[in-house]
């Protein structure tokens, strides 16, 4: 058995999904639910994050381009450049069910933030 404590660059999915996400401005948004990855080259393009509700019950998932996540040592979260109030318009899904993560849904997705 390994036990190095030499830092890495890569993180187990299931160590990812329930990290806190906080906007530029230090606001919690929500956390990740999920990580969408790509079936061909094995990169993570989305994030959905986790957001409104009470208690985990009736929350929506949003997926965020992986790309717009930073991680924050010192928040031990994810840090994306929105605010609350750019997540009212965009692309979402409640608890339950999942969008067909199509060519026109990404693009939709990525358009939406500029990406």
């Amino acid at each position: 058995m390994n036990t190095s404590t030499t830092t890495s660059n890569v993180i187990s999915s299931d160590k990812v999904e329930g990290t806190p996400v906080y906007n530029n401005a230090g606001d919690k948004l929500g956390s990740i639910d999920d990580l969408m990855i790509d079936k061909h080259s094995g990169h993570v393009r989305y994030a959905v994050l986790e957001f409104g509700g009470f208690l985990g019950m009736g929350t929506d998932r949003y997926p965020l381009p992986w790309d717009m996540l930073t991680y924050d040592v010192a928040r031990e979260g994810y840090v994306v450049p929105i605010d609350k109030d750019r997540l009212k318009d965009a692309p979402r899904y409640s608890e339950g069910t999942t969008p067909s993560y199509t060519l026109e849904y990404g693009e939709r997705v990525n358009g939406y933030y500029g990406i």
